[in-house]
């Protein structure tokens, strides 16, 4: 069976096939995923869940794309995006929004509601649904902070409320999510001065923007900070910053970073990360572990 006419002819404009994962990554590269949907309701998740159950097809979901590389001979299978399910609300001191919502835009509205417990987080270029799935964070601040509850549906197209204290989390990490597919969530924070808010909120945004390489295309933070040092440090002390290979580079503005900056291939950019973390492990002893995500193929 060809799973991709049943797609075509559930999903029709909202199914793309052989769409190429440039267009939905923030690195901006990637090969192709063989179909590409964008499901919005119950029933759309019903549908697409079990299609992929009884026809042992692969399933990924995708938020904003950044922090995931692509590699270039594509991915097989469905990819979901969520991108089409970005409602938000603010009742009382709750915020609560779907998984395609940007996680920027839930600062925004936080903050002029006066709600504080989300204004560092200001600036994340991804969705609630990813930053809620590896408890995303900045400036000392985690979406698991004031998280309360993450609406979700199992693989086996069973929704579930779960909450925080079920949930154990950590430094980009949350324990057991893998399970589910995150549909929304809810926040609980905490009264405060508009003015103080929005005064931190800027101030993020200025710091990411003066110390950030946002003028090339990359997925944020490459490697995850090892305890009691911070990955940029340990590749700046190995003399890697600017080092290239093909279209990809290690940032010269923050070592943490690696960009895109001449139409780099994911093979440019996987390869960079290998050679960054094999010299890291040569000079310092310590190994880097990836914070980003590697889907697909890539090419030897």
């Amino acid at each position: 069976m060809d799973f991709t006419k049943e797609l075509s002819a559930y999903f029709k404009e909202n199914c793309l096939l052989d769409e190429p994962m440039s267009r939905h990554t923030t690195y901006r590269t990637g090969g192709p995923a063989q179909a590409y949907v964008y499901p919005q309701t119950a029933q759309d998740w019903s549908f697409v869940l079990k299609l992929a159950r009884t026809e042992n097809i692969p399933l990924r979901v995708i938020g904003f794309g950044s922090n995931i590389l692509v590699g270039g001979k594509g991915v097989s299978g469905i990819i979901c995006s969520t991108k089409h399910m970005d409602q938000t609300a603010v009742k009382g001191c709750r915020v609560t929004a779907q998984a395609g919502a940007a996680l920027d835009k839930v600062c925004e509205i936080s903050t002029r509601a006066g709600l504080a417990g989300m204004e560092k987080l200001s600036g994340i270029p991804g969705s609630v649904g990813g930053a809620v799935y590896m408890n995303a964070g900045a400036f000392g601040q985690e979406t698991f902070d004031c998280l309360e509850y993450v609406e979700a549906i199992d693989f086996e197209g069973r929704p579930a409320v779960l909450l925080k204290k079920d949930l154990p989390h950590g430094y980009r990490h949350v324990e057991g999510i893998e399970n589910y597919i995150v549909l929304g969530a809810g926040f609980l924070l905490t009264q405060k001065d508009f003015t103080s808010l929005t005064e931190t909120r800027h101030s993020v945004q200025h710091k990411r923007i003066e110390k950030q390489p946002l003028e090339f295309p990359s997925a944020g933070s490459v490697f995850k900070r090892p305890a009691g040092d911070f990955a940029s440090r340990l590749i700046d002390e190995a003399g890697l910053r600017g080092l290239s290979i093909g279209g990809a580079k290690v940032s010269e503005k923050h070592a943490g970073f690696i960009v895109n900056f001449n139409h780099a291939t994911p093979e440019d950019i996987k390869n960079l990360m290998d050679e960054v973390r094999r010299q890291v492990k040569q000079k310092s002893g310590i190994e880097l572990d990836l914070e980003q995500i590697l889907w697909g193929e890539f090419a030897k």
